[in-house]
């Protein structure tokens, strides 16, 4: 058995960061298709699951900054765009309330839909006791004089159970309308049997993950749209396999996951012989303020889930809680010292994101369309529904320019802002605007890959025959669009779309924001970095000197086709620079350039 840790340390937060994200990562499915409150859209399982990845790779750049030597990223695989975030700094390991403040810290900014924003603010409230300077709490009784009495109070049982008793206490405080049946009920009973049980750190996990699961299975009875349907509570059931990764943390084994798994499957499948996704679409939603309504078709919930970043003062914060309250429901608010992930249902986007203004500053602002079932089949004004198109491509695009480019060739685009991925939830809306009865989903960006994957299970619940490419660069999806025939059958349509995509090596040229190991040494902010299928290969000063290097790195291998989209901020002169050495130097190579817009990255390349 491979050694596992005694103590709640910063090695023990690492090991739970990465069992957890693959203990999602593995029900991330079983868990989108249970969703079915406060909103039936399918993303609960992939929205708690890129919560974590985004605690995980908190963590890691905090263990990579006390790294003198590394060429990785760690266990999690977190670094972006082949950089690796770091400071070179002393070697050492992180403390206790590093590591909890990174991984709280990452859950806030990743934190996605409701029920990830719920879980950043459980780990917060952990945080907010383990990395408390001297006593854990009154009940402690630890010692405060010096800082490794301070560090030990926070490494036992006891620590551990008053961090799961704040950890749920916060999250019920963040959510305006509390409701029972949900994932605050699993976090509260986790944090009971906790507190009844006495023993190290391994005996305390193991009690809160059977406490939370006796809860989650309990949850169709509290709710009456999980017992229709047939489920067990998503965001309870994602709780409790982050609740196994803790327990499995201290003890090296998993406390009964797959057993648990598999009643949940029994739930789904076994009433009225009807799977609980098929019960999805006679759900409807459900107003999470006060007590469950019994919600049917035609009965129409706010239109748009909003969310946001927000820097403000506590004060504000509070008047915005009111304001927003007043506007939707499933109104969650959480961080503090001075940022905040705010989310809610709304069906005035617009007046949503002005109250945050109103509150501070808001920035990463989502907007996602909830999806109306069928409804936008039927014309206005008692008009024929419109006829399902055969066959539809669905893009992510990452700036105006492609999303324009991608539009002329037929595709229905999802515009991806830099740092503003899109949710699985979106991905679905544009699937059904595309209308079609087939569908071919470029996500464009190796990241969306879980979220691309979601979106497709969803769309095919409802009937749709999704293809998933996955293609992890705009320039891939041009080639895959440049041989797409509707008229050819979908699946050879999909696989010389798939060889297009898969023989067009991609590049981009960005600029470093901060210091950072790369695959081709160490970079400063500032440096003009080239990847090359994801990894750092080039590091200048030049923007056009190092797009020409990495162009004749790729053209070294062949090619026939050169493909540039440049974004905004790139030089003016760049495009037909690089034009003019693919003419003198490579025989027979074609060169087409594009205005990619704000797409992040100075410039794309692709080579076919």
């Amino acid at each position: 058995m491979p050694q596992v840790p005694q103590t709640l340390d910063a090695l023990a937060v690492r090991t739970w960061c990465g069992l957890a994200l693959e203990a999602l990562g593995r029900a991330r499915e079983e868990i989108d298709a249970i969703n079915v409150y406060p909103v039936a859209d399918g993303d609960t399982g992939t929205n708690l699951y890129l919560t974590v990845e985004s605690a995980a790779a908190a963590v890691e750049a905090v263990f990579a900054g006390y790294e003198t030597v590394t060429g990785g990223v760690g266990p999690t695989g977190s670094a972006p765009s082949g950089a690796v975030s770091t400071e070179v700094t002393g070697a050492g390991l992180p403390t206790l309330a590093d590591a909890v403040r990174a991984m709280a810290h990452g859950a806030l900014i990743g934190a996605r839909g409701n029920s990830g924003t719920i879980l950043a603010q459980l780990l917060r409230g952990m945080a907010q006791v383990l990395a408390a300077d001297g006593e854990v709490d009154g009940a402690a009784g630890g010692e405060t004089d010096g800082a490794t009495d301070g560090e030990s109070a926070h490494t036992d049982g006891q620590a551990l159970r008053l961090a799961l008793r704040q950890a749920a206490d916060s999250a019920r405080e963040a959510v305006a309308h509390p409701v029972e049946g949900t994932v605050l009920t699993v976090a509260t009973a986790a944090a009971e049997a906790a507190t009844g049980t006495e023993g190290d750190c391994g005996t305390v996990a193991c009690a809160a993950y059977e406490g939370a699961r006796a809860a989650l299975m309990a949850t169709p009875g509290q709710l009456a749209v999980l017992e229709r349907a047939g489920v067990v509570d998503a965001g309870g059931r994602g709780l409790l396999a982050v609740l196994a990764a803790l327990a499995e943390t201290f003890t090296g084994e998993s406390p009964g996951a797959g057993r648990v798994a598999g009643e949940v499957h029994t739930r789904v499948n076994g009433m009225d012989g009807v799977s609980g996704v098929d019960r999805v679409d006679g759900v409807g939603r459900v107003d999470v303020n006060g007590v469950c309504v019994d919600s049917r078709p035609g009965e129409e919930g706010p239109a748009f889930e909003v969310t946001y970043l927000l820097e403000a003062e506590d004060a504000d914060v509070a008047r915005l809680r009111a304001r927003l309250d007043r506007l939707g429901n499933s109104l969650v608010v959480v961080g503090g010292d001075g940022l905040w992930n705010v989310h809610v249902h709304a069906d005035d986007a617009g007046a949503a994101v002005e109250a945050g203004v109103e509150a501070g500053r808001p920035y990463r602002i989502r907007i996602t369309h909830f999806g109306l079932g069928d409804a936008h089949t039927a014309g206005a004004a008692g008009r024929p529904p419109r006829e399902r198109a055969q066959r539809a491509v669905v893009a992510v695009v990452p700036g105006e320019g492609l999303a324009g480019l991608y539009a002329e060739a037929g595709a229905t685009t999802v515009l991806a802002r830099p740092g503003e991925p899109p949710a699985s939830g979106e991905l679905v809306e544009a699937v059904r605007r595309a209308h079609a009865r087939e569908v071919v989903l470029l996500p464009n960006d190796a990241d969306l890959r879980h979220t691309a994957a979601a979106a497709a299970e969803q769309a095919r619940t409802e009937g749709v025959r999704v293809a998933l490419i996955p293609t992890r660069s705009a320039v891939q999806g041009i080639a895959a669009l440049a041989v797409h025939e509707p008229e050819r059958r979908f699946d050879e349509d999909v696989v010389a779309m798939t060889s297009a995509a898969g023989a067009t090596r991609y590049a981009e040229v960005a600029v470093a924001e901060r210091q950072s190991w790369t695959m081709a040494g160490i970079c400063q902010a500032g440096d003009v970095l080239g990847l090359i299928d994801g990894d750092v290969a080039v590091i200048g000063s030049d923007i056009t000197a190092t797009a020409e290097t990495v162009l004749d790195r790729m053209l070294a291998a062949g090619g026939e086709m050169v493909t540039l989209v440049l974004g905004d901020d790139a030089p003016g002169s760049i495009a037909a620079h690089l034009e003019a050495r693919v003419r003198e130097s490579y025989l027979a190579v074609d060169t087409v350039a594009y205005r990619g817009g704000r797409q992040g990255a100075l410039l794309l390349i692709g080579v076919e």
